[in-house]
């Protein structure tokens, strides 16, 4: 695993502990993990529900410019805001 990659980790953890600290958060959280992670993430490797690598490099291009780019907590706490507001209509 190169330097990008585990600073890339870190990144996504510092956000996964950021949204569990924060309880309000959790049901948007869900949403959107309902909404980005394939179907049938169980049958294929790495056997997680994660959002396709490929969708993943999209969005880090299009939010920040580059794919080897990570995001922010405040990004995306500010994204989770955004889809319960979205959501209530």
């Amino acid at each position: 695993m190169g330097m990008t990659s585990v600073a890339r980790s870190w990144s996504y953890l510092r956000v996964a502990v950021a949204v569990l600290l924060r309880p309000s958060y959790w049901p948007a959280a869900v949403t959107v993990l309902r909404r980005l992670v394939p179907r049938g993430w169980w049958r294929r490797s790495p056997f997680l529900p994660l959002p396709s690598p490929s969708y993943v490099r999209f969005r880090m291009q299009t939010q920040y410019g580059g794919e080897s780019s990570r995001p922010t907590v405040p990004d995306v706490l500010k994204y989770l805001r955004w889809v319960r507001q979205w959501d209530a209509g």
